[in-house]
């Protein structure tokens, strides 16, 4: 990356299924979706990302975590924010078909920087 590329910070709640999968990877690359899932959905905020891997993935699977990993700006940007409920519930709604590109301009790895729950 040059010194005047911008990146841009994502974050991602996971449960413990996404998060050995991205283990497997080496933390570089996200897995492909499922069959069912026609969006990837990274967040725009920590806060965001905490309360749902904290309420949603804890209860579900008993464990959530949440990464953060950096992206190439100019490859999120043909992706508009998009608002889902409060001020701070901003994500990212990236097409299924589009997450190879995506990994393609991760910069860095993708970190995990908070956990909820136990991984038992």
């Amino acid at each position: 990356m040059s010194g005047n590329e911008t990146t841009v910070v994502l974050f991602r709640p996971v449960g413990p299924e996404e998060l050995e999968l991205l283990q497997q990877n080496q933390f570089r690359r996200w897995p492909p979706r499922l069959p069912e899932q026609s969006i990837f959905y990274p967040v725009a905020n920590e806060r965001y990302a905490c309360e749902i891997a904290e309420r949603w993935n804890v209860k579900d699977s008993k464990y959530g975590a949440v990464t953060r990993f950096c992206v190439r700006g100019d490859f999120m940007s043909q992706y508009p924010i998009q608002k889902v409920g409060s001020s701070y519930h901003t994500e990212w709604w990236v097409p299924a078909e589009d997450l190879d590109a995506l990994n393609d301009n991760i910069v860095g790895v993708i970190e995990v920087i908070r956990e909820y729950g136990s991984r038992a």
